[in-house]
């Protein structure tokens, strides 16, 4: 799904491929508060001086990190619901589709929903970029429905319902009460 890629081959990668990266892993798994900077250098077996020249302060590793996680999990989780039967079984693709991402050994939550939580008003930007992201997510579901008045409304519901899946499936140990619930609540949306 969104592995991240092995730590082979990111030693043949450009190094500022090779930072960001170390990075998406890092900060996805361990948090971005918990990842110092050093870490990343170390493990990205780069030097500080070409860090800091492709990346000048953690917060611009922290924009890279979520611009390279957006363009990566959109185009899975689009990808996903085609899978899953598009727009010809309307918001029941959600489910599947999801059940995919929570039920991957890696998953730790959205890691927009995260950064906002560790972030919060310290980095405003990482706040506009989860915003322009759920934005994405929700069009994305927009496109599942029928063209109706309702239509972003409902894709508005769904994708709230989505947030509080993903919530839920990292919080529980197994993300089938999760997925259940969200398949109730979007059954209720008269898909």
């Amino acid at each position: 799904m969104l592995a991240p890629v092995a730590a082979a081959e990111r030693e043949a990668l450009p190094a500022k491929e090779r930072i960001l990266l170390t990075a998406y892993a890092l900060f996805y798994q361990e948090g971005i508060r918990a990842t110092g900077i050093d870490r990343v250098i170390a493990e990205s077996g780069v030097t500080k001086v070409t860090f800091y020249r492709h990346y000048p302060s953690k917060n611009e590793l922290i924009r890279a990190f979520l611009a390279y996680r957006h363009e990566h999990w959109l185009a899975w989780f689009t990808a996903a619901l085609q899978r899953h039967g598009g727009a010809s079984t309307g918001l029941a693709a959600l489910v599947p589709t999801l059940a995919e991402w929570l039920g991957s050994a890696d998953y730790r939550g959205c890691a927009f929903i995260n950064t906002v939580v560790e972030l919060g008003g310290s980095l405003p930007d990482a706040v506009d970029i989860a915003r322009e992201h759920k934005a994405a997510m929700t069009l994305a579901i927009a496109a599942l429905l029928p063209d109706t008045p309702s239509r972003l409304a409902d894709a508005q519901a769904a994708a709230q319902a989505v947030d509080g899946a993903i919530v839920r499936a990292q919080i529980d140990a197994a993300p089938d009460d999760a997925l259940n619930a969200l398949a109730r609540l979007l059954a209720g949306l008269g898909n």
